[in-house]
């Protein structure tokens, strides 16, 4: 076996009678509670046996085979995975942060509610809207609560029929699921060969049913929807609002702001354009932003600034959505966007943007020639793929995403949208340099070249980490989940 126990289980290194703690002897005799019957297990829990080092061993050379941001290139079209700077993390583990509980008075943790109150101000200039609320704990979770904001909007005024939310082809899949939880209808509006919305498509979906249109720009393409300017004008005169999902909101800083274009109810997604990358399932924000009108729909508690102090709010207003989660979000994920605004500053936040789309399109015009592009023209922070171009090697997105590991690198995002059968989404970010730019476009070229000359080198990838190419289909259909069911299992 590997002797940096990478290959190894650590119930294969278990050794009986081994263990890697020594506990005081109880001197309290009985005097503390049993656990009652019903609640003790009939035999002992199978564990492994190890000592302290081998544990320890295990486990580190166990979390190199991680990958993330701060080890290298992390391309992945959506996800915004950018740097989050090491001030973010040690800022928000100060004892000062850590330490708090939200349900201490509120006079104790003023320092808390002024970064909240700060981060809903900022977040105000740089969209366009008139207020925030950070309580949402995810993207989905904005756009659920925003989608509840206009529902409760239209039936405050008595127009309970507007039940229909339009949703391009081209949007992110949790927009329809969204909507579906908010108990509104999906109404589905189609793209153009551009990759924009069909307006003229979108004119025979419209009318007094229609609660509000969902939007994500850049589109998952990476396109800028130009028509948003008549798309707003023909969605406010039917008597519904615009909903502006901000995932993609890294390449609009310091361009454009979706208030000034007509929105008026968004999400940002905090763990993407403000750091935080969401690796591992969280952690995220989904700050909710909504213009002057539907401002007494927020949720609560809200945080509002009263001169020399800042007070919590948490009387439902008759109107507001009342608490649609624990407390005020996650607190930690909200200090680290914070930080991030303010080391950029007024100025260089305005850079976020520009340096987005520079990087990718960079990345897009180097490999063209190489991977088909299926939709011409500008886009932003992101692009798309349909693979490669020449289609004759076989060689497939997953090939290719699977090589790449082979020369370190993450895989960008493969098979979405799905508009083209080959989808490979690639963002670069704005972090990054061109000298790593230059790396990732060279393996990309010579994967190229390998699947026109050694097909097979690519279509058996990865041939360098620790477990090869998976069969994805048994494992969901078959996971293994304990050691004892694999030992069975090969039995």
């Amino acid at each position: 076996m590997n002797n940096r126990l990478y290959g190894n289980l650590i119930f294969e290194l278990s050794k009986e009678g081994r263990k890697g703690y020594s506990l005081p002897k109880n001197n309290y005799g009985k005097s503390f509670e049993e656990l009652p019957e019903q609640l003790k297990r009939g035999k002992a829990a199978e564990l492994p046996e190890c000592d302290e080092l081998t544990v320890v061993r295990h486990y580190t050379n166990l979390s190199h085979n991680n990958f993330g941001v701060n080890d290298g290139f992390y391309p992945l079209g959506s996800c915004t995975m950018k740097y989050n700077p090491v001030i973010n993390e040690e800022i928000a583990a100060m004892n000062a942060f850590a330490s708090l509980h939200p349900l201490q008075p509120v006079e104790t943790c003023q320092h808390a509610l002024e970064i909240y109150y700060q981060l809903q101000s900022m977040l105000s200039e740089l969209t366009g809207l008139s207020e925030f609320t950070l309580n949402p704990c995810a993207g989905a979770h904005g756009e659920l609560t925003g989608l509840m904001v206009i529902r409760a909007y239209h039936n405050s005024r008595g127009d309970e029929k507007r039940t229909k939310v339009i949703i391009p082809d081209s949007a992110h899949g949790t927009n329809p699921a969204s909507a579906a939880v908010c108990g509104l209808e999906v109404v589905e509006v189609k793209s153009l060969d551009d990759g924009t919305v069909d307006v003229e498509d979108l004119k025979t979906k419209l009318g007094d049913d229609v609660a509000c249109m969902m939007m994500t720009n850049p589109n998952t393409l990476g396109i800028f929807e130009h028509a948003i300017p008549e798309i707003t004008r023909l969605v406010h005169d039917c008597g519904a609002l615009m909903y502006y999902d901000g995932a993609n909101l890294n390449p609009m800083l310091g361009a454009c702001r979706p208030g000034d274009m007509g929105f008026d109810v968004m999400h940002i997604n905090l763990h993407k354009t403000f750091s935080t990358p969401h690796g591992g399932g969280g952690p995220g924000s989904g700050p909710v932003g909504v213009v002057e009108k539907l401002k007494p729909y927020l949720p609560t508690p809200r945080v509002v600034n009263c001169g020399d102090y800042f007070e919590v709010v948490t009387g439902d207003h008759e109107k507001s959505l009342g608490s649609i989660g624990a407390f005020f979000g996650n607190f930690g994920v909200m200090i680290k966007a914070l930080v991030y605004i303010l080391s950029l500053g007024r100025e260089n936040v305005k850079m976020v943007g520009p340096l987005a789309t520079l990087n990718a399109t960079y990345i897009k015009e180097r490999l063209k020639d190489d991977y088909l592009l299926p939709i011409e023209g500008l886009t932003k922070h992101e692009f798309v793929f349909d693979g490669l171009k020449d289609k004759s090697t076989e060689v497939t997105t997953m090939d290719v995403a699977k090589r790449l590991l082979d020369y370190g690198y993450h895989a960008p995002t493969i098979y979405f949208p799905l508009l083209f059968h080959e989808s490979l989404m690639i963002e670069p970010t704005e972090n990054e340099s061109k000298e790593t730019i230059d790396g990732f476009i060279d393996v990309m070229k010579k994967i190229a070249e390998e699947a026109r000359t050694q097909p097979e080198l690519v279509k058996t990838a990865p041939h360098t980490t620790p477990i090869g190419r998976v069969d994805d289909v048994l494992a969901a259909k078959h996971p293994i989940t304990t050691y004892r069911q694999m030992i069975n299992d090969l039995a």
